[in-house]
């Protein structure tokens, strides 16, 4: 059976990730498309920097660990025979924190740095500023940038999960809003013998696509869910 799953913000919100936005939308009285798009760091990289250095304080924060949700979907990759891959629409580490191999973060990664002259990456746990020095040891000075995907970029690896979606057999949504695309669509790219599970909080926009949705905290519904598979 070939599985695809896609995780939102629902499930690391378990594990105290906090969010930064209010009710207004406001990062410290900013919109947040003040702080996550190319023109934002364009205009101001300073503000744009200190809001994922912030982010990334807080996911290096001890307290901040992987919760039953990610573990029961490491220990069911580790076992699954077939093809399995966990698309995640979080930018922290806990999936991988937690065993899963085969993630592709679609929205990008806090804890990596992305060179805007070559697009290398490099793991980083540290601030980031304007005077940030390149890591490959040259005189370059404030050419990193966070690698995430901000507002009007385009998501990692499309391709790849489009192709998953279309092999799939299982299709799983954890902890996701469907309000943000293209990652609202995956389910849309399925084939119609493919089952489709949404485990998630509340009814989202996307929940009629749905063969089967499950109502809960994904800390409880996806070890539930993952066990009944596995004594299918």
């Amino acid at each position: 059976m070939k599985i695809l799953v896609l995780t939102g913000a629902g499930i690391s919100a378990e594990s105290g990730i906090p969010t930064f936005r209010d009710k207004d939308g406001l990062w410290e009285g900013y919109p947040l498309e003040e702080v996550a798009t190319p023109e934002a760091f364009h205009r101001n990289p300073e503000r744009v920097h200190a809001f994922y250095n912030q982010r990334r304080r807080a996911l290096l924060s001890p307290e901040i660990k992987p919760n039953a949700a990610h573990e029961a979907l490491a220990r069911f990759e580790s076992t699954h025979d077939d093809d399995f891959l966990l698309v995640t629409q979080n930018i922290d580490d806990l999936h991988q924190r937690a065993g899963s191999k085969n993630v592709l973060a679609m929205h990008g990664e806090l804890l990596k740095a992305r060179c805007m002259l070559t697009d290398e990456l490099f793991d980083w746990r540290d601030d980031l500023s304007p005077h940030t020095p390149h890591p490959d040891g040259s005189d370059l000075i404030g050419k990193l940038r966070p690698h995430v995907v901000w507002f009007g970029e385009m998501p990692i690896g499309l391709n790849t999960i489009e192709r998953a979606a279309a092999q799939a057999d299982l299709f799983i949504a954890i902890g996701t809003s469907a309000l943000v695309y293209p990652a609202a669509g995956i389910v849309q790219w399925t084939q119609p013998s493919c089952r489709k599970v949404e485990i998630n909080l509340g009814a989202t926009p996307a929940s009629d696509a749905f063969d089967q949705s499950i109502r809960g905290a994904a800390s409880t519904e996806v070890p539930r869910f993952l066990q009944s598979l596995a004594s299918c």
